[in-house]
C-alpha cells in the first residue's frame, strides 16, 4: 500500500506534463496569420530569449557557487549531507525550466491568438487560455514530478535501507536533503521574478512615455519601436518570472507541510508517513482537477463573459479538490493525531484543507472586485480621472490602500482557523490545499500576458478594429487575472512562511521565540495598520502574550 501511493505522486506529475505536451502541440498547429504578424512575434520571441539567456548566465554562476557551499555545509551537521547540493541544482534547473516552458509557449500563442481574434472571441479565448494552461501544467507537473521522485530516492536511501522509523533522525535527514530542491527553486524564483519584473515595468513605462506622452500616438503603435520591449517584458516578467515564483512557492508549501508531518506520530497503513505523503498526494490530484476545470473555460459567442468563463474553470477545480480531499484524508490519516501538544483528528485536517481553499477563493473574488471593469473601485478611479492627473493619482492610491484590508483579514482568519483545527500542521495543510490548484491559477494568470501581446501584434499589424476590439476584451480581463494571480501568490506565501518558520523552530530546537504561534501571527496581521489609543482602556493590543518567553 505504501509503495503504491508513494509512486503515485510522480506519476500524477507525469500525467500533467503529458497533457501539457498535448496542449502545446495543439497551440503550435494553430494558424499564425500573415508574414508581418509572424515577423513581429519573432522579434518578441527573440527579445524574450535574449533576456533569459543573459539572466541564466548569471544564475549559472550563482547556482554553482551556492551548490559548492551547500555541499560543504552538508558535512557540518549529522542531519544533512553533501547530496543536498545535487538536490539544490535539480530544483534550480526545474524552476528555470518551468519559466522557460511558459515563456516559450506564450511567444507562440500570442500571434496565434491575434489570428484567432480575426474569426471570433471564442476562438481567441481558446488559443490564449490553452497557451496559459501549458505554463500552469508545466509548473505543477515539474514540481510534483521533481519533489515526488527525489523523495522516493531519499526515503529509500536514508530510511528504508536501514529499516528506520518514520519520525526518526533518518527521516529528518531525508527531508533536510530534499529541502535543497526547494532552496534551488526559490533562489531562481528570486532572480527571475525581481529581474523580470523590473524589466517589464521599465519597458512598459518607457514605451508609454515615448509613444503616448511624447509622440501622442496610440499604445502599441508600429511607429514606436519600444512596443517590442514592452511585449518582451510581458513574457519575461509576467510569464517566466511568475512561473518560477509560483514553482518555488508551490514546492516550499509542500515541503513545509512534510517537515511538520514528520513530527506527527501516525498509526496508519503507510508506515507512519501518511502526514508526510498527504501534501504531495493533494498536489498531484490538484493537477488532475485543474485539467478538469480547464474544460469549463469557454464562451458561446462574442457576447460571452470571458471573466465568468475563467471563474467557472477556477471554482470548479477548487470544488473538485475539496470533495476529493475528504476521501483522501479519511483514507490516509488515522482518527487521532498530535503535533506539539495539539490534538486533532483526520476531520480537522479536512476542515483545514477546505479553509485553505476558501481563503484562496476569497482572495480571487476580492482581487477581481478591486481590479475588474464595471466594478465600483475601477469606476471610481475613472470618475476621478475626469478632473485631471492629480485626482487620478489620489483616487488610485486610496483604492489601492482600501483593497489591502479585506485580504489581510481573510489571511488572518484563515491562519487562526487552520491552527484551531489542526495546530501548525493545519496551517501548513491549508496552504497545501490552496496551492493544490496551482496549475489552474497559473493558466489563468499566464492567459493575461498572451492576450496583451496579441493586442500589441494586432495594433502593430494594423488589423481591422474588430480584431483589436476582441483582443482588448481579453486584455482587460487579463489585467484582472494577473492581479488575481499576484493575490494568490501573496496569500500562499503568507501561509507558507508561517509553516516554514514553525518547521525551522521545531528542527532547530529554538525555545525563546514565540512569534511563530499562529494566533499571535494572525493578530499581528490584523493589527498591521492599527495603533491602539493610549487613552482607551479596552483597546486591543498586540501581542497578546510576551514576544520572548522568559
Amino acid at each position: 500500500m505504501e509503495q503504491a501511493l508513494i509512486y503515485l505522486v510522480p506519476a500524477l506529475g507525469l500525467v500533467g506534463l503529458l497533457i501539457m505536451a498535448v496542449k502545446s502541440a495543439w497551440v503550435t498547429k494553430q494558424p499564425t496569420g500573415d508574414k508581418n504578424m509572424v515577423e513581429l512575434s519573432g522579434y518578441i520571441a527573440d527579445g524574450a530569449m535574449a533576456f533569459l539567456k543573459a539572466e541564466w548566465k548569471i544564475l549559472g554562476y550563482f547556482a554553482v557557487i551556492a551548490g559548492i557551499l551547500l555541499a560543504w555545509s552538508g558535512t557540518l551537521v549529522p542531519t544533512s549531507s553533501p547530496i543536498i547540493a545535487v538536490s539544490f541544482l535539480i530544483g534550480a534547473f526545474f524552476s528555470a525550466l518551468a519559466g522557460y516552458i511558459g515563456m516559450k509557449i506564450a511567444t507562440k500563442a500570442n500571434v496565434r491568438t491575434t489570428q484567432a481574434a480575426r474569426t471570433s472571441l471564442k476562438q481567441a479565448l481558446r488559443v490564449s487560455f490553452t497557451g496559459g494552461s501549458v505554463m500552469g501544467l508545466g509548473v505543477a507537473g515539474l514540481a510534483v514530478l521533481g519533489l515526488g521522485s527525489l523523495f522516493i530516492v531519499f526515503y529509500q536511501f536514508y530510511v528504508l535501507s536501514i529499516n528506520a522509523g518514520a519520525n526518526g533522525i533518518e527521516m529528518e535527514k531525508a527531508l533536510e536533503v530534499l529541502a535543497g530542491f526547494s532552496l534551488g527553486a526559490e533562489s531562481i524564483a528570486l532572480f527571475a521574478r525581481v529581474g523580470g519584473g523590473i524589466y517589464t515595468k521599465a519597458a512598459d513605462v518607457g514605451a508609454d512615455l515615448v509613444g503616448k506622452v511624447e509622440a501622442g500616438i496610440p499604445e502599441d503603435d508600429v511607429r514606436n519601436p519600444a512596443t517590442i520591449a514592452d511585449n518582451v517584458g510581458d513574457n519575461v516578467g509576467d510569464v517566466a518570472g511568475m512561473g518560477a515564483d509560483l514553482f518555488g512557492s508551490y514546492v516550499a508549501t509542500i515541503l513545509a507541510t512534510m517537515v511538520l508531518g514528520r513530527e506527527i506520530e501516525s498509526v496508519d497503513n503507510f508506515g507512519g508517513i501518511a502526514p508526510i505523503l498527504l501534501p504531495m498526494v493533494l498536489a498531484g490530484l490538484g493537477i488532475i482537477f485543474s485539467i478538469m476545470g480547464m474544460a469549463f473555460v469557454t464562451i458561446k459567442d462574442d457576447k460571452g463573459d470571458v471573466q465568468k468563463a475563467l471563474n467557472m474553470g477556477n471554482w470548479s477545480s477548487i470544488v473538485f479538490t475539496g470533495i476529493a480531499s475528504y476521501f483522501v484524508v479519511m483514507y490516509m490519516l488515522p482518527e487521532s493525531m498530535v503535533i506539539r501538544d495539539v490534538k486533532f483528528s483526520n476531520m480537522d485536517v479536512f476542515f483545514a484543507i477546505i479553509l485553505g481553499l476558501v481563503v484562496g477563493t476569497l482572495m480571487s473574488i476580492i482581487t477581481e472586485y478591486y481590479t475588474a471593469m464595471g466594478k465600483r473601485p475601477v469606476l471610481s478611479i475613472i470618475k476621478q480621472s475626469a478632473t485631471g492627473h492629480a485626482t487620478n493619482i489620489i483616487g488610485g492610491l486610496s483604492v489601492g490602500m482600501e483593497s489591502t484590508v479585506l485580504p489581510i483579514l481573510v489571511l488572518a482568519g484563515g491562519i487562526y482557523g487552520a491552527y484551531e483545527f489542526a495546530g501548525l500542521y493545519g496551517v501548513a495543510i491549508a496552504a497545501a490545499g490552496m496551492m493544490a490548484t496551482t496549475a489552474m491559477q497559473l493558466a489563468i494568470d499566464a492567459f493575461g500576458p498572451i492576450a496583451d501581446n496579441a493586442g500589441g501584434i494586432a495594433e502593430m499589424s494594423q488589423l481591422p478594429e474588430e480584431v483589436r476590439g476582441r483582443t482588448d476584451i481579453l486584455d482587460a480581463v487579463g489585467n484582472t487575472t494577473a492581479a488575481t494571480g499576484k493575490g494568490f501568490a501573496i496569500a500562499s506565501a503568507a501561509l507558507t512562511s508561517l509553516a516554514l518558520f514553525a518547521a525551522f523552530v521545531g528542527i532547530s530546537g529554538i525555545k525563546a521565540i514565540d512569534i511563530y504561534k499562529a494566533d499571535g501571527f494572525a493578530k499581528f496581521l490584523a493589527s498591521w495598520n492599527t495603533k491602539p489609543s493610549q487613552n482607551t482602556k479596552n483597546a486591543w493590543r498586540f501581542p497578546p502574550k510576551p514576544l520572548f518567553v522568559r
